[in-house]
C-alpha cells in the first residue's frame, strides 16, 4: 500500500488532469441537475396536496371507535352514543374469527352498549320477568312495544340469548375460562341454552373467537411492558445519557489518544466477549442441578415471560456459542490484517484532528434526526388518513341461501326492496368502508405515491447529510495551513452550498436509490400475496430477485455516498461525480477493499464497545443480580424491557456519534487518494496530508531548493 499506486489495466478511465491551483471545495460553482431538482420540487407539492386531500378526506375515527351495523361510532363525543363505548355482537358464534370481528364483516347485528353483559339470560325467559327484560333491553334495538318473542326474534330486534362477556378493544367477547381438566366454561358453566331451546356446550362460542385469546394475551403483555416503562423510564433515561457521554468520551479521547484508543478498544471488546462467554459458562454449569433446566427450546415454544429462557440451559449453550464465533472472527480478523491496522490507525487519528477543527459536526445528526422525524410523521399522518378516507359500504347478510348474498345495500330502503323480499332473512348491515368515486377508486395509487415519496424524502435527508459533512471535512483536508484556509463554519458553509446549489444532485441520488427501495417493497408484498399458491419456480424467482434488488441497493448506497462526496469538492453533477468517484476507487480497489473496510471495522468495534459497556451495566441494574442495586432497582414484570431499550438506544446514539466519524473517514479517503493522484511531493505539488499518513505510505515532500 505505501510503494506504487495500483492501478487496473481494464478500468478505461485513466487519472485526471487537474488545476494546479486547487485548494479544497471549489466555491465558485454552479446548480447541478436542474431538471430533477424542478421535478422534486413538483413532487414535493404534490405530496403536500395529497396531504390536504386525504386531511380533507380522512376520519381516523374509523380506527380509534368501532362501528355499529349502521356504521356509527360507538363511545363518540356529541352524538347520542357518546354512552356506549362498547360493540356487542347478537350471535357471536356466527363469527368465523376475530379478524372477521375487527373488519367488520360478521354476518350478525352489531349495535352500540353501554357495557358488556355479564349474566346468562334468554329472551324467552326474560320477556316472562318484568326486571329481566328491562335489563335484556339494554341490548336490544328500539320498538320493542307490543311485540311478542317470535315477532322480536324474527325481526332481528334482540339477540336470541346473552351471554357473560368481557370488553376488549372496545368489543364484547364472551369471558371463555378453562378449568383444569380442559373443560372451557363461560360465566362458570360449561353448558347454555342458545335462546332456541337448544342447550349448547361452550366450547361452541370457541369459533367465534379462537384467535382471541392470544390478542388479549398480547394486549396484556403490552400493558406490562407499558408499565415496565412507566416504572423504569428515568432509569432508562439514565442509561441513554451514560451511553451519551461515553460516546462523546471515547470521541474526544481518539482526538489526543487515537492510536492507543484503537488498541484499547480492540482488547476492550476481547475481554468483555470473554467476560460474556465465561458468565454464560457459569450459568449453564450453575443449571445442571436444576429441574428442568434440560428442556429445548423446541419444547418450550414462544413464552410471552423472556425470563423463562435463562432457566433453560440450551439457552445459555447458544450464546455460548455465539460469543465464541465472533471472538474467534474478531481475533483472526486482527492477525491477518495487524499491518493494515496501523494504516487504519493514521486514517482515524486523521479523522480526529478533522473533527477537532469541525467539532459542530458532532452534533449535526440531530439535526438530521429532526428531519427524519417529520418525513416519518408526515408519511403516518398521510398513511392514517388516507386509509380512512372511504365511505361506509353496507351488504347482504343472511343465513340462508340467497342469489344476493354479500351484494351491495342500502340500509334506509332495504325494507322495501326486492333483495328483502326474495331473502326474507337476510339483513343489510355495514361491511366496511369502501367507495366508487374516482378519488377512491385512486386510493391504493395515493397510498403507493405517499409510500414513494417517503422513500425519496428520507433518502434525500440522509444524503444532504452525507454531502453537508464531506464538504466541511474536505475542507479542512485541502487547507494548507490548518484553521486559516478553513471557513469560518464550515458546517453551515457546506450546508448552504449543498442546498443553493446541489438539490437536484440530492435528488437524482436518492430517487435512484428510493425506485430500488419501491421495487423491492413491490416483490415483498408479490411475494406475501402468492403464498401458499406459488411453486418452486415462482419461489426460487422471486428469491433471486430480492436477493439482486437487496445487493443493487447496497451498491447505489456505496455510489452515492462517494459520489455526495466529489459534489461537495468539485461541484459538478451527480452522474459525473459518481463516475469519478467509482473509477478513483477502482484504480485504488485494493485500498478500497482492505484499508476502508478495515477502518469501517474499527468504528464498528467501538459501537459494539460502548453498546456492551451500557449493556452489561443494565443488565446487573435491572435484573437485580448486585446487592447494591437490589433496592434501588423498580420492581418489573420483564426486567428484559428497560435492558433491551437501553442497548438500542445505546446502540442508534453510539451510531450517530460513530457515523461523523465514519462520514469523515470516507471523505478524508477519497480526499487522500486525489492527493496521491494530484500530487507527487515535490515543491511545486506537494501532499497535503498529514506527515502521518505520509510516513505510514512511506511517501514525504521534498524540500524546497535552496536559493
Amino acid at each position: 500500500l505505501g510503494g506504487r499506486r495500483p492501478h487496473m489495466e481494464q478500468c478505461q478511465s485513466e487519472p485526471r488532469k487537474y488545476d494546479p491551483t486547487f485548494k479544497g471545495p471549489i466555491y465558485n460553482r454552479g446548480c447541478t441537475d436542474i431538471v430533477c431538482c424542478i421535478l422534486f420540487i413538483i413532487c414535493i407539492l404534490g405530496y403536500v396536496a395529497v396531504g390536504i386531500l386525504a386531511w380533507s378526506q380522512g376520519d381516523p375515527r374509523k380506527v380509534i371507535y368501532p362501528t355499529d351495523s349502521r356504521g356509527q361510532f360507538c363511545g363518540q363525543a356529541g352524538t347520542p352514543l357518546e354512552t356506549k363505548p362498547l360493540l356487542f355482537y347478537f350471535n357471536i358464534m356466527k363469527c368465523a374469527s376475530p379478524m372477521v370481528l375487527l373488519e367488520f364483516q360478521c354476518p350478525t347485528t352489531q349495535m352500540c352498549v353501554e357495557k358488556c353483559p355479564d349474566k346468562f339470560m334468554t329472551l324467552l325467559k326474560a320477556y316472562t320477568n318484568k326486571e329481566d327484560f328491562k335489563y335484556y333491553k339494554n341490548f336490544c334495538k328500539e320498538g320493542l312495544e307490543g311485540l311478542t318473542v317470535t315477532q322480536i326474534l324474527s325481526s332481528g330486534l334482540c339477540p336470541a340469548m346473552l351471554t357473560p362477556s368481557k370488553p376488549f378493544t372496545r368489543r364484547c367477547f364472551p369471558a371463555l375460562d378453562q378449568k383444569k381438566g380442559g373443560e372451557i366454561t363461560v360465566g362458570n358453566n360449561s353448558k347454555f341454552d342458545d335462546g332456541e331451546g337448544n342447550i349448547r356446550d361452550a366450547k361452541d362460542l370457541v369459533a367465534g373467537v379462537k384467535n382471541a385469546t392470544v390478542v388479549i394475551e398480547a394486549r396484556q403483555v403490552a400493558m406490562k411492558i407499558f408499565e415496565d416503562y412507566t416504572q423504569s423510564w428515568y432509569w432508562i433515561l439514565i442509561g441513554l445519557v451514560i451511553a451519551m457521554l461515553i460516546s462523546l468520551l471515547f470521541i474526544i479521547l481518539l482526538r489526543f489518544l487515537a492510536g492507543i484508543m484503537v488498541w484499547v478498544m480492540i482488547v476492550m471488546v476481547i475481554l468483555v466477549i470473554g467476560y460474556g462467554i465465561f458468565h454464560c459458562s457459569m450459568e449453564y454449569v450453575s443449571l445442571k442441578s436444576e429441574a428442568g433446566s434440560n428442556v429445548t427450546l423446541k419444547d418450550l415454544g414462544f413464552q410471552t415471560d423472556f425470563s423463562v429462557y435463562l432457566h433453560i440451559r440450551q439457552t445459555w449453550l447458544a450464546f455460548i456459542i455465539i460469543l465464541a464465533i465472533v471472538e474467534v472472527v474478531i481475533i483472526l480478523l486482527l492477525i491477518f490484517l495487524r499491518n493494515r491496522i496501523l494504516i487504519a490507525i493514521a486514517l482515524i487519528k486523521e479523522a480526529s484532528r478533522a473533527i477537532g477543527y469541525v467539532m459542530s459536526a458532532l452534533f449535526y445528526p440531530l439535526f438530521t434526526f429532526a428531519l427524519l422525524s417529520i418525513v416519518i410523521a408526515y408519511w403516518a399522518v398521510t398513511a392514517v388518513f388516507l386509509s380512512t378516507s372511504n365511505q361506509p359500504i353496507y351488504k347482504v347478510f343472511n343465513e340462508t341461501a340467497c342469489d344476493h348474498s354479500r351484494k351491495i345495500c342500502e340500509p334506509a330502503n332495504f325494507s322495501t326492496s326486492s333483495m328483502k323480499a326474495e331473502c326474507p332473512d337476510s339483513k343489510c348491515l355495514f361491511a366496511f368502508y369502501g367507495g366508487e368515486t374516482v378519488y377512491h377508486k385512486y386510493l391504493i395509487g395515493l397510498q403507493f405515491y405517499n409510500v414513494f415519496l417517503f422513500f425519496w424524502c428520507a433518502n434525500f435527508v440522509t444524503a444532504l447529510g452525507q454531502m453537508t459533512l464531506a464538504g466541511a471535512f474536505a475542507s479542512y483536508y485541502w487547507a494548507f495551513v490548518k484553521p486559516d484556509d478553513m471557513p469560518a463554519f464550515p458546517i453551515f458553509s457546506s450546508l448552504g452550498r449543498s442546498l443553493r446549489y446541489h438539490t437536484g444532485s440530492l435528488a437524482f441520488g436518492s430517487l435512484i436509490l428510493s425506485i430500488i427501495q419501491i421495487i423491492r417493497v413491490l416483490l415483498e408484498y408479490i411475494d406475501h400475496k402468492l403464498q401458499g399458491t406459488q411453486n418452486k419456480c415462482t419461489k426460487f424467482l422471486l428469491c433471486c430477485l430480492k436477493c439482486c434488488f437487496w445487493c443493487l441497493e447496497k451498491f447505489i448506497k456505496f455510489i452515492n455516498r462517494n459520489a455526495y462526496i466529489m459534489v461537495a469538492i468539485y461541484g459538478k453533477n451527480f452522474c459525473t461525480s459518481a463516475k469519478d468517484a467509482f473509477f478513483l476507487l477502482m484504480r485504488n480497489m485494493i485500498r478500497v477493499a482492505v484499508l476502508d473496510k478495515v477502518t469501517d471495522f474499527l468504528l464498528f468495534l467501538g459501537k459494539l464497545l460502548i453498546v456492551g459497556l451500557v449493556g452489561i451495566f443494565a443488565f446487573f441494574f435491572f435484573s437485580g443480580r448486585v446487592k447494591a442495586f437490589e433496592n434501588t432497582a423498580p420492581n418489573l414484570h420483564y426486567y428484559w424491557v428497560p435492558i433491551l431499550t437501553v442497548v438500542v438506544g445505546s446502540y442508534l446514539i453510539a451510531h450517530g456519534f460513530f457515523s461523523v466519524y465514519a462520514m469523515c473517514v470516507d471523505t478524508l479517503f477519497l480526499c487522500f487518494l486525489e492527493d496521491l493522484e494530484r500530487n507527487d511531493g515535490s515543491a511545486e505539488r506537494p501532499y497535503l496530508m498529514s506527515d502521518r499518513l505520509l510516513k505510514v505510505l512511506n511517501k514525504k515532500n521534498k524540500p524546497e531548493p535552496a536559493e
